[in-house]
């Protein structure tokens, strides 16, 4: 790739960064805002997890930081990337029509409110996914295999005690086992619609936070679950770091109409709600190897040390 052809793909995302509600800006100091967290803030998986436990910084991302969209609209919102007026699809068709192939992924956190809040982090692969690779397979794979494997890493970095409290500090959840996920897949992107609403525990804690969203600062991750040997250590796909949101800067995201709908064939998708015994039992969960994996849908803190389930 040229000097130029460098230049052009990083405008592109730029222009992304930038087009949102809520200003991108430095993680270090982003109120009312966004930025990108440093990976080592996250502890994943290391290269011997599953014989010593031991976890490790999560270094860098597979995924380069693409936007943030902080918007409500009169119903709950969904599939946003097949939304052709959407500003970040444009931006995809637009790259695309310039003859390049950019590949997006989308995590819409769906948040429980009358107001129908929704989160969408965007984050772009700079180049194919290794054939194979735990990115490959869930690209290429069943809803089932995705229900089992997509993991959100969420840190509490400045809020109030009873917020901290209720989230712990460093909570973890298999995002298709806890809650009810759609996957909607197109030629170059792929959108993760989580319904937080979908879990009696999960929306009581997010109601909690939500009182306080003006002075919290959040940091999410997203990575793909390393369930063997063969697939350690866990590698991050991204990550955002939220900060001091007011509800009142939140985009209106506008329906489409069906015409502005994507009209081109998609991947299956389904629509499942886990509800976690152990949430309703916190205190006794320890991960245990894939053999024997918990399957309820836990919201749960890794490691032979930590034994309290926690909502992100």
């Amino acid at each position: 790739m040229t000097s130029s052809d460098d230049e052009a793909e990083h405008q592109w995302i730029e222009n992304v960064k930038s087009g949102g509600a809520v200003l991108c800006q430095p993680p270090e100091n982003c109120p009312n805002g966004w930025g990108t967290p440093a990976g080592d803030k996250f502890m994943v998986r290391g290269p011997d997890y599953f014989i010593t436990k031991a976890k490790i910084p999560g270094g860098e991302y597979l995924l380069k930081p693409l936007g943030f969209d902080w918007i409500r609209g009169p119903t709950k919102i969904c599939e946003v990337l097949k939304n052709k007026n959407h500003r970040v699809r444009k931006a995809i068709d637009e790259e695309v029509s310039h003859g390049n192939q950019p590949f997006v992924w989308a995590f819409n956190l769906q948040l429980p409110s009358k107001e129908n809040y929704s989160a969408v982090f965007y984050f772009v692969s700079p180049k194919p996914a290794p054939e194979g690779s735990l990115m490959d397979q869930f690209l290429k794979g069943d809803d089932a295999f995705r229900k089992s494997r997509l993991k959100l890493i969420a840190n509490v970095v400045k809020g109030p005690w009873i917020v901290r409290t209720a989230v712990g500090e460093q909570a973890i959840c298999i995002l298709g086992r806890a809650l009810s996920c759609k996957y909607v897949q197109g030629s170059n992107f792929i959108e993760v619609d989580v319904d937080i609403g979908s879990s009696i525990v999960a929306n009581a804690i997010v109601h909690l936070a939500f009182g306080y969203v003006t002075t919290l600062t959040v940091d999410l991750a997203f990575l793909i679950e390393s369930q063997a040997e063969s697939e350690l250590p866990e590698r991050l796909l991204g990550a955002v770091r939220f900060s001091e949101l007011s509800p009142g800067s939140a985009g209106v995201y506008e329906v489409p109409s069906e015409e502005q709908q994507e009209s081109a064939p998609f991947l299956p998708t389904r629509l499942w709600q886990g509800f976690s015994q152990l949430l309703q039992n916190p205190g006794n969960s320890r991960e245990t190897p894939p053999s024997s994996q918990n399957t309820n849908g836990n919201l749960h803190e890794e490691g032979a040390d930590e034994n309290t389930n926690r909502y992100p």
